[in-house]
């Protein structure tokens, strides 16, 4: 069976030692991993919060953002100079917490648009900066996970066409996909072609229902998606990825207005869901 994690996003958007209880009863309630943003700017806090997983028997990945400041994307080399050195940074940190994965839409600034379609030379200086950015994570040890968002928060790459094609630009083996489920299901016509698209690179799976409450709750064409990643004998993680206001100014600059369920009933039953789902397809 694929592991399972859990992403602390529903309680914080920090890394920091608060997240002790919290990664402890994760474990109790029978999670794999679990998986953090990384932002912070306390570099110790990743080192005590990796040593604290490893010790109580969870596993961990990453998953990260860009902002304006640091936009691979950027028509100004000095700017993207600066993405480069913040993914690295990025890539330290998920290192110190002995992730081996770290995920997300790091390929362009998150929620910055230019008013235009993406443009060819904008794919171009991402792809420089995603090279670059594998050297670095190849030395650590880990796999970037590029993933694709809804068009309300990028424009540069909303669906697994479009990822396969950057990622295949980027030519690095340490530059591979991801594919998220809240997303597509606003993004692609099909999610089985989806999947297949990106196939060939896919290295991690946020499992996230359309309101991004508790998996199983919503919409989401979970039969469609997990018999797919049956058939394309995907190993990697099922991640949940889901949103609560525990942490207002996080959900204020992702426009999370409102509760969607109960964090630990995310947690719970989100799990129970998700073993269903592996079970019924031989995951």
């Amino acid at each position: 069976m694929n592991k399972i994690g859990f992403n602390t996003l529903v309680w914080s958007a920090a890394v920091s030692d608060e997240l002790f209880p919290i990664v402890e009863k994760l474990k109790v309630i029978g999670y794999d991993g679990v998986e953090c943003l990384i932002g912070a700017p306390d570099n110790d806090a990743y080192r005590r919060f990796g040593k604290h997983t490893k010790d109580i028997g969870l596993e961990t990945t990453a998953v990260f953002v860009v902002g304006k400041d640091e936009n691979p994307i950027d028509p100004s080399p000095i700017i993207r100079k600066k993405a480069l050195e913040k993914i690295k940074w990025g890539i330290d940190r998920a290192h110190d917490m002995n992730a081996t994965i770290l995920c997300g839409p790091f390929h362009s600034a998150h929620a910055v648009f230019s008013k235009q379609a993406p443009q060819e030379d904008e794919h171009k200086w991402c792809a420089e900066v995603l090279n670059q950015a594998g050297v670095h994570a190849a030395s650590a040890g880990i796999i970037l996970a590029l993933e694709a968002l809804n068009r309300f928060e990028c424009y540069l790459c909303n669906t697994m066409e479009q990822l396969n094609k950057l990622v295949t630009a980027a030519s690095h083996p340490n530059v591979k996909a991801m594919y998220d489920t809240h997303h597509s299901n606003i993004e692609e016509k099909k999610n089985n072609q989806a999947i297949n698209t990106i196939a060939p690179f896919l290295a991690h799976v946020h499992i996230s229902e359309n309101d991004r409450g508790t998996p199983g709750d919503g919409h989401v064409q979970w039969d469609e998606t997990f018999s797919t990643l049956a058939d394309i004998k995907y190993n990697g993680w099922l991640t949940i990825e889901a949103f609560s206001r525990n942490d207002p100014d996080f959900a204020n600059a992702i426009n999370v207005w409102r509760e969607y369920s109960a964090p630990w009933d995310m947690a719970t039953k989100g799990l129970q869901f998700i073993k269903q789902q592996c079970n019924k397809y031989n995951l």
